[in-house]
């Protein structure tokens, strides 16, 4: 491979994110697709429709990249996820952290872009806030604290933390197999659940469910099958391109926040370039405004006072610290690396709900304790 058709490869990877991530953003707009949303009418109300949703997409995803694995189209060793380091304590902090600042900012990474597509100027003040604040802790003054600190604490296997890695261990079943059979049994579950209720099958919500996950398994295909080079002409290593980390990626909004500004705010430097992190909080962001305006939704709104500031900025500085500690948000862990069934990524999704229950019931003292 030249290098010219490397950088026609890049492109092609770069234009088919900034699409997928047009059509997440449109979804979510349109159906309301929001994790925040789904615990926040479960434990209010005691509707479960948008926690269905959650589910629907989460076995999709989870399916979709087991199938991907073993099929050969990518290689689950080289996810962002893939590590032989539990990071258990990094996962519950940061989780517990991102989830009790996305109910204080009303909402995670990816619901904020929408949000901002629909005319919210309070999420834009927090995209920015939460984007420094986890700048900050990837190569700033809180990641040196996070380093020293909760990342220190990690239990070390000398194989992949992921659930399929142990199984191969015990049964000797070859790791695409064990991934194939612990991705669909595992998925299976929210799939039959999700799908259980009658009245949830309507095309909003399949639209919700299929869609995200669908388009969450075929980030990971476009990252990992047509952005891997194995050879890359300069160095003869086999790489894979367009992403920040220089490994399999799906979709996440935190760290890409982050890394969005960065691009921003340094555009003449030639070292800064386009990733698919950067190009999909972009995507998400149009995908919703589209929507906003082709079904007339787009509103302006802005902050109440001085006390509706505060919590958002809170919220945003916790999502940001937070966000880059757990290793993802909502979308990141919660259904990119959920679907690879990483332990770190379990850890991280349940102390992200948790964070939520916490500042749902916190929001509710206070309003007792105000009235």
């Amino acid at each position: 491979m030249s290098l010219a058709e490397l950088s026609a490869l890049n492109t092609q990877v770069l234009l088919g994110a900034f699409i997928l991530s047009f059509l997440f953003g449109l979804i979510l707009q349109k159906t309301h697709f929001c994790t925040m949303g789904a615990i926040g009418d479960a434990l209010i109300s005691g509707d479960l429709t948008r926690l269905r949703q959650w589910a629907l997409a989460l076995g999709v995803a989870m399916v979709g990249f087991a199938c991907l694995v073993y099929t050969g189209q990518i290689d689950a060793g080289k996810t962002l996820y893939a590590s032989h380091r539990w990071l258990w304590l990094s996962a519950l902090t940061g989780g517990l952290m991102f989830g009790f600042g996305m109910v204080l900012a009303s909402g995670c990474g990816s619901k904020t872009l929408v949000r901002i597509g629909s005319g919210n100027l309070k999420s834009l003040v927090v995209m920015l806030v939460m984007g420094i604040a986890a700048f900050a802790t990837l190569k700033g003054v809180t990641a040196v604290l996070r380093v020293a600190t909760v990342d220190q604490v990690a239990v070390d296997f000398d194989h992949l933390a992921t659930l399929p890695y142990f199984w191969s261990r015990i049964t000797g079943m070859s790791m695409p197999s064990a991934v194939l059979l612990c991705g669909c049994v595992l998925g299976l579950g929210p799939l039959a659940w999700a799908l259980s209720d009658r009245t949830f099958v309507t095309r909003e919500n399949l639209l919700a469910g299929l869609g995200v996950g669908g388009i969450v398994v075929a980030v990971w295909w476009l990252s990992g099958h047509v952005g891997h080079v194995l050879e890359h002409p300069q160095t003869l290593e086999d790489v894979i391109i367009a992403t920040n980390s220089g490994r399999i990626e799906s979709l996440s909004f935190v760290a890409p926040m982050a890394y969005a500004l960065d691009w921003l705010m340094f555009f003449s430097d030639a070292s800064k370039v386009l990733t698919l992190g950067v190009v999909s909080v972009a995507g998400v962001f149009l995908g919703a405004a589209f929507q906003a305006l082709r079904s007339r939704t787009f509103r302006w709104e802005g902050f109440g006072g001085a006390h509706d500031l505060a919590n958002h900025l809170i919220g945003a500085v916790l999502m940001g610290v937070g966000g880059v500690t757990a290793m993802g948000c909502t979308i990141g862990q919660g259904l990119s690396g959920l679907s690879t069934l990483s332990l770190t990524s379990l850890v991280a999704l349940a102390a992200i709900a948790a964070g939520a229950v916490a500042a749902f019931k916190f929001q509710i003292w206070r309003l007792e304790h105000a009235s």
